[in-house]
């Protein structure tokens, strides 16, 4: 056996429908489309989500809530974590371009810094927003805290 000799398996192949190649061919006249109707034209396909000319589910179904496109999310991090992240890096100063430079957060990424756990040590900080617990955590160990716009 070689590559020239290769050949698929008996009965695995099929023979294409020659269509629209006249009434001799047995698939003349209509080209097995069907008399008129949008499938039989050309250029005809079904649009995503139609549903036979019902109304699509998508439209059935209600429209709720408010999405507000000035609203400002944040990547939130307890204070404990900043203990973490302080251990792991060797980091003092934790600002968000340190935490970019480390790959914690995604450039365009707003920082806050909640009060959750315990600090066991001193942090200066620099981000775009701070709970008041999580400030005076900081602060009763000595760091400081800095927003940044």
């Amino acid at each position: 056996m070689e590559l020239h000799n290769l050949k698929p398996a008996e009965g695995a192949t099929h023979r294409q429908k020659r269509i629209g190649r006249g009434q001799g061919s047995g698939r003349g006249g209509t080209s097995t489309r069907g008399h008129k109707g949008a499938k039989s034209r050309s250029g005809w396909s079904k649009k995503r989500n139609f549903e036979g000319g019902q109304m699509p589910l998508q439209q059935r179904l209600p429209k709720r809530g408010f999405k507000n496109p000035n609203r400002v999310e944040f990547v939130t991090f307890n204070v404990a974590t900043l203990v973490e992240i302080s251990d792991k890096y060797g980091m003092t100063d934790i600002s968000t371009a340190s935490l970019y430079e480390n790959r914690i957060i995604k450039k365009t990424d707003k920082v806050k810094i909640l009060g959750n756990g315990d600090l066991s040590k001193k942090v200066n900080v620099s981000v775009q927003a701070v709970s008041a617990s999580a400030k005076a955590k900081i602060e009763a160990q000595g760091g400081s805290v800095t927003l940044v716009k």
